[in-house]
């Protein structure tokens, strides 16, 4: 299953409702401000690398960059073009995070 989440985790709890029943081996995209939840310093940075053993994170890489985050990418988490949304999409069902 992919996960797509694009609320930052300081405003909504979309993040940690989709880490309690995310399934193993779902993946989870962070889109638009969600990405704040990938960057080093981030409240959810710790949350995220807990769950890298059993879920694929991944970000929008045009969102992290648009929003001056691109250097403080965690590590493990896997940055991705428009394609490649387009590819997980196509691959798995999905499931979006308001």
């Amino acid at each position: 299953m992919l996960h797509i989440i694009n609320k930052s985790p300081l405003e909504k709890n979309s993040l940690d409702t989709c880490l309690a029943v995310a399934q193993d081996g779902g993946i989870i995209l962070l889109i638009e401000d969600a990405v704040y939840a990938a960057t080093s310093g981030n409240a959810a940075a710790a949350k995220l690398s807990a769950a890298q053993g059993r879920l694929k994170i991944c970000v929008l890489g045009p969102d992290l960059e648009a929003r001056g985050m691109a250097d403080r990418l965690l590590e493990g988490v896997t940055r991705i073009d428009y394609g490649g949304f387009v590819d997980l999409a196509a691959e798995h069902k999905c499931q979006s995070w308001l």
